[in-house]
């Protein structure tokens, strides 16, 4: 038998993610929706890719929570995109209220699998699933490092006119204003990007990387970033369903490290068969971790909202 993936929301998001996880065929994908139609076409169209695109995996969609039955893995993409000039935290609410309805479901129907949330307010939203579902927090992660990591990259790549595949960064904190780019573990095949950019310039690239996404939404004018978000996403769903063991930065519950307890946030992590398997502790200087900290108590300000 197969492995399943089930895909909450089959949005831009979720769709690119069925369409990535199709196309890397690492086990059957099950896209789910409230929007009737919806996701059994982009599923028919997704599967009528298959002969061309060379996947075998069977691609289906479906409005009923007992499809996703025995997934192994759960992906959240559920919720709503945020506008021009709405900050994740003002989909605090809205989005709490998707994301209950889908930890409710996955834990009727899918109780041993492994989750990626990926719906915002990220770090929020993955602290209130794990809470519902009451899974172990080794497999309840969020997917944001990664992306937010991969527009480091790029902008970096774009600034010295070098291949993307040669830089390697590290993006810690909360999804959101707050994340810290750590340009100290950033580097261009090895060599530390301080030695061949600028500060000045490693400021700007820093704060372009914290307003990735705002300035996506402001281009699009409807709706939010989806290839990059849906490609780091199933990058977390490979290196978790084949036992990769990469070390990445995703939203993971702190018991202690960074000086942060109770609380889910960007850090560095090994993602294998066990899930989240190991907290990497980077020795942060001051500065990196007094932000890191800042980060983590703008997100405990917003639980409280939630009644936690």
């Amino acid at each position: 038998m197969n492995r399943k993936i089930s895909v909450i929301g089959a949005g831009n998001v979720g769709a690119s993610c069925a369409q990535y996880l199709a196309e890397a065929n690492l086990a059957d994908v099950v896209m789910v929706d409230i929007l009737e139609g919806m996701p059994q076409g982009k599923a028919l169209d997704l599967t009528q890719a298959g002969p061309i695109r060379g996947y075998n995996c069977r691609v289906s969609g479906t409005n009923d929570y007992k499809d996703i039955k025995d997934s192994d893995l759960v992906v959240v993409t559920a919720g709503l995109a945020r506008k021009p000039g709405m900050s994740r935290e003002d989909l605090l609410k809205m989005n709490a209220e998707i994301v209950e309805t889908a930890a409710k479901n996955i834990k009727k129907f899918a109780p041993k699998s492994f989750v990626v949330v990926v719906s915002n307010p990220l770090d929020i939203m993955t602290y209130h699933l794990q809470k519902v579902t009451g899974f172990p927090s080794n497999r309840v992660c969020g997917q944001a490092g990664v992306l937010d990591s991969t527009r480091f990259r790029t902008f970096v790549a774009m600034e010295l006119g070098v291949a993307m595949a040669d830089i390697q960064a590290m993006v810690l904190g909360g999804h959101g204003d707050t994340m810290v780019p750590l340009p100290r573990y950033t580097t261009v095949a090895g060599v530390p990007i301080g030695e061949l950019i600028d500060k000045d310039r490693i400021k700007e690239i820093s704060e372009r990387t914290r307003n990735g996404g705002g300035e996506i939404v402001k281009l699009l004018k409807t709706g939010s970033a989806y290839y990059a978000p849906a490609a780091a996403t199933v990058q977390m769903v490979r290196s978790i369903l084949t036992d990769e063991k990469r070390l990445v930065p995703a939203s993971a519950f702190l018991t202690g490290q960074y000086g942060i307890s109770d609380l889910y946030i960007g850090v560095p992590v090994v993602l294998g068969a066990g899930g989240v398997e190991k907290i990497i502790e980077l020795k942060l200087n001051k500065s990196e971790l007094s932000e890191l900290q800042k980060s983590a108590e703008t997100y405990k300000g917003v639980l409280k909202e939630l009644g936690y």
